[in-house]
């Protein structure tokens, strides 16, 4: 996923630039690290200079200064321009996101108590400053006149696009509202800042707090062995030799779900998970319904009929009902297709002796099954050709044979933490400077769940030449290293570290001009195209000679497994486009309720009704359930939007086709890709962008025959014809 760190809209557009003046210095002999040019190289932040007493004096400045140059700015007795308003606005805060981005960044990765404490305070102040810019009635004002001209200003496309989009972020953050409603606004908004700090901080507790500890080996049969010696270790850890514990997080979690034999075991696990943050003392439901009745408010002061109205407004889909629709395309071939894959396990099951009938906790241990005797595919077998570092170089080679890019480790560079590595993006051919790129890819008890990727620094081209070059980071919780073995991936892990470097090549090859519009600064439902595109070079023979190699022997994978894995591409995908699907319709349905503020909100029962509206099959639970779908509930970032994956997965299917048709190394291809996608960022129509590459725009038909659900006889359907832009 693409991570959303700024409390508005708003800070999209004030993005962070690399040298601030340094300030006059106090009595302290110590200067504060942010207020300094960062004199590292490439401006890589200086991590180990950087203490928690740092951030809120340093967030505190930067809000003033930001609060002086918009004061200025909206001061300005000369003619609104687009230089003057527009690109001053987006040349101010400097500090300020400098502040925020280190500080989001390790708040996500390095979650200490320090860090949470300082966090109460940060966001809410980050938050307001956001509000009090948005909702200037001058520097509006300026803004407005700008927009209701901008057919006469000789505007290009990327600037007329940044006078549009800032008029309706000022709007959306309340800058038409009176007086009364704008203090409202900002006590809700102040109100959901704190809120998303609770349910994040509860989810963190609650993932941390569950230990499932074994002290029977025999319980253990099934697992991997590379997964019990992590377990062993995590045991001796906590001061339990001799015994094995597991947590809830993935690289621990899904073994057990897949390959233990003990079915209470695995029962056990299943229902932890998907009861995580649902007890107290961290029991994220009430924080839910708290969230869901300000959100309405806010959208009803906005003049939205409801939460997932505001939020689908500035994006490609437009309307809740036209994600919907998409979603719906997609749900009704999933389910049919678990219907066929619970038979097939129930059979199996049976023919086992088993005696039970499939349940929740059992779907990913036949489908395992399955998988083991359709296909004779053997995870374990098809992890040891995937170790990090093999993948890593799978990537790499996946970027340059595209792209033309290179990646050198900079071992000396600045790192946030030691299992950090970092590296120099340069022109294969010119060895001129791209970008950084660093990626922390292990979990950690202080490390948030999932996959992200983010930016310490964005890419921008100033008037007068300046050129600024991007600092990306990619980060996971993958599966560890053991005493005996490297880490070792799993297919699903190898897929997600493809899909985050995609987002990573999307920060990296930026060259729109506006901070505002680099990298993936684009719609929701745009920004999941580089990152699930990339996903499908993985597994591909040809991409797969580079990389995948024996951790013991070096021998190349064979072309046999090889076969095997194209052949088990489309296996358990109405289970997994049936999760993902369900919670994409959860969230927007979460988004569609309109309750009253005495109303009680039963997050439970709520889940429950969408399921059985929806008629979900029994075995499979939403990917999400609200407590800890985080995704929604922990931000705005994608709140009534998880629909994007999906959206963006119609975007990625399609216009891979045109990657196999033409070969999927295809420079002419790879370069029209680069320059209408991966380079352009926001700073043109997202659709207009897709048929530029493409030459059409998309259908689901793309998606569904790629996992597996379009039946031969099946009627096309119409394609994606929604106007882009914001």
């Amino acid at each position: 996923m693409k991570s959303l760190i700024t409390a508005t809209a708003l800070a999209a557009m004030l993005a962070t630039t690399p040298a601030m003046q340094a300030q006059t210095p106090t009595a302290d002999p110590r200067v504060n690290p942010f207020t300094l040019p960062y004199t590292t190289p490439y401006e890589i932040p200086p991590f180990q200079e950087i203490t928690y007493d740092d951030y809120l004096p340093a967030l505190r400045q930067g809000i003033e200064i930001q609060r002086a140059e918009i004061e200025a700015i909206a001061a300005n007795p000369d003619t609104p321009t687009f230089d003057n308003t527009i690109l001053a606005m987006q040349q101010s805060g400097q500090l300020l996101e400098k502040v925020m981005l280190v500080f989001a960044s390790l708040d996500e990765t390095d979650n200490t108590p320090e860090m949470q404490e300082i966090s109460e305070i940060a966001y809410p102040l980050y938050s307001e400053a956001a509000d009090e810019v948005s909702m200037n009635p001058r520097l509006f004002r300026r803004i407005k006149y700008l927009y209701d001209h901008r057919n006469e200003l000789g505007l290009d496309t990327p600037r007329r696009r940044a006078v549009e989009d800032t008029y309706k972020t000022f709007t959306r953050g309340g800058a038409l509202l009176s007086d009364t409603d704008k203090e409202t606004l900002k006590e809700l908004n102040k109100r959901l800042t704190d809120l998303y700090l609770t349910f994040n901080k509860n989810l963190l507790a609650a993932t941390n707090a569950y230990t499932l500890t074994v002290d029977d080996p025999a319980l253990l049969a099934g697992i991997p062995a590379g997964i019990i010696a992590t377990a062993a270790s995590e045991a001796s850890a906590r001061g339990q030799n001799g015994k094995w514990i597991f947590t809830l997080h993935a690289p621990s979690r899904l073994p057990v779900l897949r390959f233990a034999d003990n079915r209470s075991l695995r029962r056990q696990m299943y229902q932890a998970y998907i009861n995580l943050a649902s007890q107290p003392p961290y029991d994220n439901r009430p924080v839910i319904a708290q969230i869901v009745r300000t959100r309405a408010q806010k959208a009803r002061l906005l003049g939205f009929k409801d939460f997932a109205s505001y939020m689908t407004d500035n994006v490609m889909a437009k309307t809740p009902d036209a994600a919907r629709s998409l979603l719906l395309q997609i749900w009704h071939p999933a389910i049919a297709k678990v219907a066929e894959e619970v038979a097939e396990m129930q059979t199996l099951a049976n023919a086992s002796g088993a005696d039970i009938t499939i349940e929740p906790w059992d779907y990913y241990y036949y489908a395992e099954k399955v998988r083991a005797e359709k296909f004779d595919l053997d995870e374990n077998e098809v992890s040891a050709y995937f170790s990090l570092d093999n993948v890593r170089k799978g990537i790499f080679t996946l970027a340059e044979r595209l792209y033309g890019i290179k990646f050198t480790e900079m071992p000396d560079a600045p790192k946030y933490h030691p299992e950090v590595t970092v590296y120099d993006v340069t022109d294969a051919t010119t060895g001129k400077h791209i970008a950084v790129f660093m990626t922390d890819y292990f979990p950690r008890a202080s490390k948030r769940q999932g996959a992200w990727m983010s930016e310490f620094k964005g890419s921008y081209v100033d008037p007068d030449g300046t050129v600024a070059r991007p600092i990306i980071y990619n980060v996971g919780n993958f599966t560890r290293p053991t005493a005996d073995t490297p880490a070792l991936l799993t297919i699903d892990e190898v897929e997600t570290m493809f899909h985050e470097f995609g987002h990573g090549l999307h920060g990296m090859l930026s060259r729109a001009e506006l901070r505002s519009q680099s990298g993936t600064n684009v719609d929701r439902d745009f920004v999941e195209l580089p990152s699930q595109i990339t996903e499908h070079w993985a597994l591909e023979p040809e991409l797969l000679k580079e990389y995948a190699f024996h951790y013991k022997t070096g021998q190349l994978i064979p072309e046999s497994l090889v076969n095997k894995l194209q052949a088990a591409s489309t296996h358990n995908q109405g289970f997994m486009t049936t999760e993902l699907a369900g919670a994409a319709l959860l969230d927007l349905a979460w988004g569609a309720l309109n309750p009253a503020d005495t109303d009680s909100i039963d997050v439970d029962a709520f889940e429950a009704k969408v399921a059985a509206d929806l008629n979900m099959p029994s075995q499979i639970a939403y990917r999400y359930r609200s407590p800890y779908f985080k995704h929604i509930f922990g931000s705005d970032g994608y709140a009534s939007g998880y629909y994007t994956y999906l959206w963006a997965e119609v975007l990625d299917t399609d216009g891979f086709e045109l990657f196999t048709q033409n070969g999927i190394f295809d420079p002419k291809t790879a370069q029209s890709f680069k320059e209408n996608i991966l380079e352009t960022g926001g700073s043109e129509d997202p659709m207009e962008l897709f048929v530029k590459f493409r030459g059409h725009q998309p259908s689901v038909n793309a998606l569904l025959r790629n996992r597996g659900l379009l039946a031969p006889d099946a009627t096309p359907t119409a394609p994606i014809n929604t106007p882009g832009g914001k």
